[in-house]
């Protein structure tokens, strides 16, 4: 008894974590589109990887700072010399000692004053100990280097193209973004008008039903009616399934995993749709991501010139050292013994001469690459300015084509019921019906595509101008 409570318990624990693991990994979101986008710049991978370059940059920053601070190097050495280096040497020992004698008027075996003889011939030495070691610290310190200090003025410029960078990608995601998401909202939209045409017809069906049975319709109204209903079923399952991969497209695109809900809080607000957008043409170039991008790009290339320029300077490097060296025959360094010290403080300058024409074709190469950067930023300026004036014309246009798609939808709702009306009293043909239903559905799909366009309209003006 008790082994089967001990299962039931455990059995239940497995399923509490199976429970608490599944709400773990699937996640349920709400988002309107602003939470959408925030939700992309946190986890969408090309913002991220923007992002990351921004840290990047700021510590290749740190290293150009590097260059003009102090190093300090430690360094400690021994070396053993198992034979040590002999040499041959004049003999000038043998002088000196020649020169006493001489001078002491010291005779030889024979009675005779010693004389210097005319050559004394050489002496093999060897000069060292066997275990030599070293321990020591030098300073080195950077005082002018032309190159170096166009990087430190160029730091910030530097984080900037990479913010700016990151922000052109931003605005392109947020773009997609707010296409993907409003082109869901009017499915729901869609699906809204095939539920009411999906009701409207069963109604009719139930009618004509009813007239059949009484003699007042025939066979074929019905069978028409459920060709309809099959033909209006099977394009809402398409539609739903085209909604379910849209969704899936903008999880994938946000970077939310696809297993999560994500539920989508917006509604097509039509007076936002058609707020008068163009009245404000108060728009700079400077507003557009992509000219603030290619003008620290141009920024950065006019540092290039001015770096390879100085490049013609000198340089002045201010060294210092100082170091302990100690010799021994046997390896006892860390016994008693004598340690020699030795310091030295120094300039160094270094002055080009002749580079092979090299620092010239830099400089040049560096102009060039800079003209066209202006070149791209001229250009950008006339894309610019064609593209604000596209997106107000397509946006004037796909106002005007909403507002008349609206009317001829509302138009052609009242066509039907009253063309309904006429058939169910008899006045009418299941011609005439079957005719208004499909200026109905017809109606109903223009009047869909042309929201999405005034949507789509609205999010290009307010990229052209940098707005969005």
């Amino acid at each position: 008894m008790s082994i089967t409570k001990q299962a039931i318990g455990l059995l239940s624990l497995v399923f509490f974590f199976n429970i608490l693991q599944a709400q773990k990994q699937n996640s349920r979101y709400e988002f309107n589109v602003e939470q959408t986008v925030a939700y992309a710049k946190k986890h969408n991978v090309q913002v991220k990887n923007a992002l990351l370059n921004i840290q990047s940059q700021i510590q290749t920053n740190r290293e150009i700072t590097a260059s003009a601070l102090p190093t300090i190097t430690g360094a400690m050495g021994t070396q053993y010399f198992p034979n040590v280096a002999v040499q041959t040497l004049p003999n000038f020992i043998s002088p000196a000692t020649y020169q006493v004698l001489v001078n002491e008027g010291v005779k030889d075996g024979s009675g005779n004053p010693i004389k210097m003889p005319g050559d004394f011939g050489f002496i093999q030495a060897q000069f060292g100990t066997k275990w030599n070691a070293s321990a020591g610290v030098s300073l080195q310190q950077l005082l002018f280097d032309g190159q170096v200090f166009v990087g430190l003025q160029a730091r910030r410029a530097s984080i900037e193209f990479q913010n700016s960078a990151a922000e052109v990608t931003e605005v392109n995601i947020k773009s997609n973004i707010y296409k993907i998401y409003y082109q869901l909202i009017v499915s729901k939209t869609q699906i809204q008008l095939l539920d009411a045409n999906i009701g409207r017809l069963e109604k009719l069906s139930n009618d004509i039903g009813a007239l059949y049975k009484n003699g007042f319709a025939e066979k074929i109204d019905q069978d028409k009616l459920a060709v309809q209903l099959t033909n209006i079923r099977t394009e809402k399952i398409k539609a739903l399934n085209a909604i379910s991969i849209g969704y899936m497209g903008l999880k994938t695109l946000i970077g939310m995993p696809v297993s999560d809900t994500l539920i989508l809080t917006e509604t097509l607000d039509y007076s936002k749709i058609k707020d008068n957008l163009v009245a404000d043409t108060s728009f700079k170039h400077e507003d557009r991501k992509e000219f603030q991008y290619l003008s620290f790009a141009k920024k950065l290339g006019e540092y290039n010139v001015k770096r390879y320029q100085l490049s013609y300077l000198p340089t002045l490097a201010l060294g210092a050292s100082f170091s302990k060296v100690a010799q021994r025959n046997e390896f006892n360094f860390f016994n008693k013994g004598d340690w020699f010290s030795s310091s030295a403080i120094g300039l160094n300058l270094s002055v080009p001469i002749f580079s092979g024409f090299a620092k010239d074709a830099r400089v040049k190469k560096a102009k060039i690459e800079l003209q066209a950067t202006q070149n791209q930023l001229d250009n950008l300026k006339l894309t610019i300015d064609n593209e604000v004036e596209q997106a107000i014309a397509k946006y004037n246009s796909a106002i005007v084509t909403m507002e008349a798609q609206k009317r001829n939808m509302d138009l052609a709702e009242r066509v039907y019921a009253q063309t309904k009306k006429k058939y169910e009293i008899g006045t009418g043909s299941n011609t005439e019906i079957n005719a208004a239903d499909v200026d109905l559905k017809t109606a109903q799909t223009n009047y869909i595509t042309s929201l999405y366009d005034a949507i789509i309209a609205k999010v290009d003006y307010l990229k052209a101008t940098g707005k969005l």
